[in-house]
């Protein structure tokens, strides 16, 4: 699944524990009639992605959603969801350095030198 729009945040990579997880979060802003700020988290080796994008730029997300069950100390059972971003690119072109400037268009003068003689050989 994809999902686009601008960058509203990007957080700080949080490490989580002592085994060494990694995750840092991403809100984007949707561009829709009803805009929708949605957080999503990248973990690991994904939080890398990151370091090149900043805030109010448009991208376009690459995500999994994922889904745990939890069994709380009273016995119920609670459901969590996260989006987790895999991927993600930018929207927007970059400007060209520099653009060879394009020569304008020669005005042709219509031919003078034709005669009557010759087969008009154009097919229409």
């Amino acid at each position: 699944m994809e999902i686009q729009g601008k960058i509203k945040l990007i957080g700080e990579t949080q490490s989580i524990g002592s085994n060494g997880f990694r995750k840092r979060e991403l809100v984007l802003t949707t561009e829709e009639q009803y805009p929708q700020h949605i957080m999503v988290e990248f973990i690991q080796d994904k939080t890398d992605l990151l370091n090149n994008y900043q805030v109010g730029q448009q991208i376009k997300v690459g995500i999994n959603l994922r889904g745990r069950e939890w069994i709380n100390p009273q016995g119920e059972a609670k459901y969590f969801n996260a989006i987790q971003g895999w991927r993600i690119e930018n929207l927007q072109q970059a400007a060209p350095a520099s653009a060879a400037p394009v020569a304008p268009a020669q005005a042709f003068e219509p031919a003078t030198d034709l005669s009557e003689d010759e087969p008009n050989d154009l097919p229409f």
